[in-house]
């Protein structure tokens, strides 16, 4: 049987050659080792995807790379998600998050995992989906208690200033939490333009919206 890293390795590579079926295998060998499944997705598939990103920025990669890297990434998630939801527990909800990947970023790969991650830990989920127009989140609002949004690159990431600045505007801003994340989100950044949270990753989003509804 292959060692951890060899897994979370054939994860990586399994993005990087845009191959589904190798995805789908090192997810499953991963379920056969015991290995966690969340930790198969941020060491392997995230982090290559992540890079993918960073390559598509640069001009290095174009779009067609970035959506084959992505359904790569989808694929070896299916296997992993029943199990990752097996482990949650079911409970009563502790509050609706609203979440989307915003307007003219076609990345939901991030997006997707947090919103597991958050129906396990047992909020309830509005999925608004990728390229969500920045008026898709403020009528959103209106039946969430956080609202949050996912960039995968710097000239889309700009525009989680539009949801701040268009909540005050509907004289929402009070009402809802406003979560931000994505490959070049940072706590700066989410301290620039007034978010209330900073999530690095799935289990960060989990921990910190856990924290606040406490």
């Amino acid at each position: 049987m292959a060692t951890k890293e060899e897994i979370i390795t054939m994860a990586r590579t399994a993005i990087e050659e845009y191959d589904d079926e190798m995805a789908e295998e090192a997810a499953a060998e991963a379920l056969a080792a015991g290995i966690d499944p969340i930790e198969v997705i941020e060491e392997g598939f995230t982090v290559a995807m992540n890079a993918a990103g960073e390559k598509f920025e640069a001009g290095e990669l174009f779009l067609p790379h970035l959506i084959a890297a992505s359904e790569a990434m989808t694929a070896g998630i299916n296997v992993l998600t029943p199990a990752i939801e097996a482990a949650g527990e079911k409970t009563e909800s502790i509050g609706t998050v609203a979440l989307g990947t915003i307007e003219g970023d076609i990345h939901s790969i991030g997006k997707d995992i947090v919103a597991t991650m958050l129906k396990i830990a047992g909020f309830k989920i509005n999925d608004l989906g990728r390229d969500v127009a920045i008026a898709s989140y403020i009528e959103a609002a209106k039946d969430a208690d956080v609202v949050a949004s996912s960039a995968l690159m710097t000239t889309t990431m700009v525009l989680q200033i539009q949801i701040e600045e268009q909540l005050k505007e509907a004289g929402l801003r009070d009402s809802v939490k406003t979560m931000v994340g994505g490959a070049p989100v940072t706590q700066d950044w989410a301290d620039k333009i007034g978010a209330d949270i900073y999530a690095e990753n799935a289990n960060d989003a989990v921990v910190k919206l856990k924290a606040l509804f406490a």
